[in-house]
Order: C-alpha cells, then structure tokens, then sequence
C-alpha cells in the first residue's frame, strides 16, 4: 500500500545549486549573499521596515522579547492553542503569559477578550495566524494603541497571507515568521522577525550579532564593533539561506499549489458538513489565507481518534494539533489564564489535520476514507 505521508518537504529544484554557490563563494556563516537576498525579498513582501533571517521562528520570538523590553513581571496576552514557543520566548524574559480563549470560527485569538484582560502590568498583545488566517488585527491593534502595548505578530503559518490585503506579519510592531520543513515555504529549521517600526531596526540588528555592532562595522558605520546590548547568536548559516532563497523565489507558485489541494479538499467534504458530520475551516472574506493545513473538526476526541486509525490503516498519517498550554505543566508553573477557555479546550480535542503539500495528488482517496468512515 501506497503511504501518504502528512507532509512531504518540497524543493523547488535550484535548492543544490545555491547551495554549492555559497560553498563556491566561501559563504558558509551567515549573513552572506543569499541572507541579503532573502532579507530584500521579505522587505518588499511585506512592506517591513527590517527583515533579518534568524534560525528560527522561536529565535525570531526571542529577539522580539528582548525588543520588548520585558521585565520580570510583566504580563503578554496570547492564546493558549498555539505552539510553546510562543509563551516560552516571553517566559525566558521573566514574563507572564496570560492566556485568552480562542474563536469558534477562525481558531485565531478572541480580540473581544483583549481588553478585560489587560491590567498594570501588561506590555504586549501576541496575536497567533492560526492556519495562516489573519487575526482581527484592526481591533487589535487598536486595542493595543488605546493602552500603549506592543502587538508582536507570531505569523509562524502566515507567509504569503494577508489581512484586509497587508501581509501577515507586517502589521503589528514586530512579526515572526517560520521556515520549518512543515511551512509553507522552507528550509529545515529557520525563521525571520520583521520590523515595522524603523527605530527597532539597528537594535535588533545589534540583538541579533550576540549583543554587538558588527553589521554596522562591515557597513563601514563605526571603525570597530564592540558588545554593546544584549543579544544571542539569531542568524542561520548561508546553507539554510541559499536553500530559502530559492524557495522564495517560488512563493507564490508554492502557494498557488498549496491553494489547489486546500480547494479540493475543500469541495470534497461539503457534502459531509451539509449533513453536520464534519465543519471545514471558516476564511473571513478579508483574509486572504495561502493554504497552510486543512482540518476538520469532528464531534469528539473520541471520533477524532477513530478516524486517525481509520486513515492510518488505509495508509494516510493524519494528526491532530497543539496542546493548549495551559493545561501543560509549565503552562500551569509560568503562566495564566485569564477567564475560561472552553472553546480552546473543545476545539483542541475535535480538531484533526490531513496531509498537505504542493503537488499532493491523493485528496479523492483521503476524502474517501473519510466519507466511508461516516458512512
């Protein structure tokens, strides 16, 4: 029997090739060619004021920490369905996660709760693209300015989507992005943070070189670089950029592949949703998505589990999501909730991700497992 895995790593084919240029260069460490050329195509993408390539999205959301300026104490609100990176980049910094429910629709962050859970001691807003959906950002964001916080977008999922037609990302103060092999565009392990407010940008170059000003000294700006702030070392090494640089340029090829498999999916189950046995994903029609996953939601843990083994025997490897953090042992040790989090709770255990990626030719027999399951 033929296996359908849940997701194969795609290359574009000029992946090697830049690979053995940056070798040929002598361009190995990072911030070589390919690191500019993916920082230009990111900054023209989003419209960003700074993109710099880190080597993961969770390095992304450390440095974007550190620009934040967290104290100990200091309270972030975020959803508690979204990966441990998001919380951990904040608890490394002495912060506290503040966890709010989530949407029954679009499994993003509920902007309605944003305001009631704010108090003194809180310094950000971290809205998570569930899927590569937007947020509510407009209500966001204006929530955000009425109290003076930071909205650092964790658009891990979100490359290539966009919000009322601005790239996901590019409109909070910072954004971080993914390339692990299981996004949409990749390269194994790496991540982006952009920057949207100019006056971040040389700081966060600064974070991002271990706490010094070398990217200036090889701009010729200072006549030696020195340890001048915090920091770590954020960058990839030119491999993991040349890799990236010929995956971006195929983004939107990528994603059109992406949207063709989402779509037939998408059409295969209407018939079971018209009789309420699944419900498919909901895209608010301001947001453009670029087809990250497809999942349904089922009626309970326990079917969930029956149609992974039934899948599994068919030989389709079918997953569920996140754990919500807050019912985690160190959700429960460095965190809190704020209110209860039933849809979070619910959603979490009725949720269930089918294979995706470009050129996926399998959707009609998945689709059939599935039907016959209901059957």
């Amino acid at each position: 029997m033929f296996m359908i895995p849940f997701n194969k790593p795609y290359m574009t084919g000029k992946e090697l090739w830049y690979i053995s240029e940056a070798h040929h260069r002598g361009q190995l460490a990072g911030d070589g060619t390919f690191t500019k050329q993916c920082h230009t195509w990111l900054q023209r993408q989003t419209g960003c004021a700074r993109a710099l390539l880190t080597h993961s999205c969770t390095a992304a959301l450390e440095m974007a920490a550190l620009l934040a300026d967290l104290q100990p104490g200091d309270e972030v609100i975020m959803p508690s369905y979204t990966f441990v990176s998001t919380a951990n980049a904040f608890v490394l910094r002495g912060a506290v996660p503040v966890f709010i429910d989530i949407r029954a629709d679009t499994l993003n962050m509920d902007e309605m709760l944003i305001e009631a859970a704010i108090t003194a001691k809180t310094r950000a807003i971290v809205p998570v693209h569930y899927a590569g959906v937007g947020c509510e950002m407009d209500a966001i964001c204006a929530i955000a300015r009425r109290h003076n916080l930071l909205v650092i977008e964790d658009a891990a999922q979100g490359i290539m989507s966009t919000y009322k037609g601005r790239p996901l990302g590019s409109i909070g103060d910072l954004g971080c992005l993914s390339f692990h092999e299981t996004k949409n565009v990749i390269s194994g392990e790496g991540g982006a943070i952009l920057v949207n407010r100019a006056e971040m940008a040389q700081r966060a170059e600064i974070i991002r070189e271990k706490g010094t000003n070398r990217s200036q000294f090889f701009r010729g700006e200072v006549d030696k670089y020195t340890w001048v702030d915090v920091g770590s070392s954020y960058l990839p090494g030119e491999v993991i950029a040349a890799f990236l640089c010929a995956q971006m340029e195929e983004a939107a090829a990528i994603t059109a592949r992406r949207r063709s498999v989402w779509e037939s999916y998408h059409k295969a189950f209407a018939g079971l949703e018209a009789r309420e046995r699944v419900r498919r994903p909901i895209i608010p029609a301001h947001c453009e998505h670029n087809a990250h996953m497809y999942y349904l939601l089922l009626d309970s843990r326990d079917s969930r589990a029956d149609l992974i083994a039934a899948l599994k025997a068919e030989g389709v490897h079918s997953v569920f999501h996140y754990v919500p953090l807050h019912s985690s042992p160190a959700g429960r040790k460095y965190a809190r909730p704020f209110g209860t989090l039933l849809n979070t709770e619910d959603l979490s255990e009725r949720l269930l991700r089918l294979p995706l990626w470009p050129g996926l030719t399998e959707v009609e027999r998945i689709a059939g497992v599935v039907e016959r399951f209901y059957a």
